[in-house]
């Protein structure tokens, strides 16, 4: 890559403001946490992805999940960007590629001046049969994000994860089992799983999984057969797995279920006080997110000289790149997290000391 030092700073690309990164020579903002004029969205979590922009680009997969969840009216203009396409936007070249995060995820690369800043988004680097394989992008400056930017964090084997749920379901043929998982990502991947382990029994649905869950497979993602919770009997429940919101793991709805065991699907169920704390009784440590090998080893391979890390536990990620040479600077932006691996209450961080305990 060209030396951005014998170019242009990168702050005259892109400078965080009050409503996210904002592109100077572009004229848009990158996932924008307030309505502003133009806003190029990395995916269609909410806190990612909001409605109320003036002109929106994405991927057809973001743009028809935001209409999903806000309406036709979503944003004043909508664009559609594919994987490798460029365009232009007043000074800036904007590159999609694919994140690995949830369908239709994106990095965003900018390019001005003979500078390349890539702006990962929420981004994965290990296989997941329903979306686009993380795809590496050489750059000078990388923006990562750190939601599991802690070395406790190490995710393991997600089919591993999914044999301990289906020994349960053997073990207890009399019980249901919940699997709470996010409506967007999580519970299509955790499907995937579940049948790539052999499991080929029809899978309950939560309603609040049913709208999203339809479009993945309108999309050509094989999902077997799903069935609405709503329509089925208590009996007809015994054994089955279903999936649901972690919020209802703990209402009145889970009632409809014999016995139920309850799961939750999260990089956070790592950490043993927080299946504790939301009564989990079998945890299953399966993320959407990079781990924190996955982020180390990414930033690396990017080439970029300089790191700018946001969405989670910035400070960890920072110290580590200044470690080895690299200049890096936390982005404090507010507003990330609300959604998938967050339990919708927090900001997707955890206390170091916490985390710190052995999993």
């Amino acid at each position: 890559m060209t030396s951005y030092l014998k170019a242009m700073r990168p702050e005259d690309i892109l400078l965080p403001m009050p409503a996210g990164l904002f592109c100077k020579p572009g004229g848009f903002h990158i996932d924008p946490t307030r309505p502003v004029d133009k806003a190029v969205i990395t995916h269609g979590h909410s806190d990612h992805a909001r409605a109320g922009h003036g002109a929106v680009l994405a991927t057809q997969e973001t743009l028809d999940l935001m209409r999903l969840r806000y309406g036709e009216n979503f944003a004043g203009t909508a664009q559609t960007v594919g994987y490798g396409e460029t365009v232009s936007l007043g000074g800036a070249r904007v590159t999609f590629h694919p994140a690995g995060h949830v369908l239709g995820s994106a990095q965003i690369a900018v390019e001005a001046n003979g500078l390349r800043i890539v702006a990962a988004g929420d981004y994965k680097d290990v296989a997941d049969p329903t979306c686009a394989p993380f795809e590496l992008v050489q750059c000078d400056v990388f923006i990562t994000e750190a939601t599991f930017g802690l070395p406790v964090f190490r995710h393991g084997d997600p089919d591993g994860e999914i044999a301990k749920l289906l020994h349960s379901v053997a073990l207890f043929p009399e019980r249901g089992h919940l699997v709470g998982a996010y409506s967007l990502g999580k519970a299509q991947r955790v499907i995937a799983l579940i049948r790539k382990a052999g499991y080929d029994k029809p899978i309950y649905l939560h309603g609040a999984m049913e709208t999203i869950t339809r479009y993945y497979e309108r999309r050509g993602i094989a999902l077997g057969e799903l069935r609405a919770v709503r329509d089925a009997s208590k009996a007809e429940l015994a054994g089955s797995i279903a999936i649901c919101p972690p919020s209802a793991l703990q209402e009145v709805w889970s009632r409809r279920f014999p016995d139920p065991v309850s799961t939750f699907a999260s990089g956070w169920m790592r950490v043993r006080a927080r299946a504790r704390q939301r009564g989990v009784e079998l945890p299953l440590v399966i993320s959407d997110h990079s781990d924190w090998d996955g982020l180390t080893a990414t930033i690396v391979a990017t080439g970029a000289g300089e790191i700018w890390v946001t969405h989670g536990q910035e400070d960890a990620l920072v110290h580590w790149c200044t470690e080895r040479g690299l200049k890096a600077r936390p982005l404090d932006i507010v507003g990330y997290g609300d959604e998938d691996e967050s339990d919708g209450t927090t900001d997707g961080k955890v206390d170091a000391k916490t985390a710190g305990e052995t999993p």
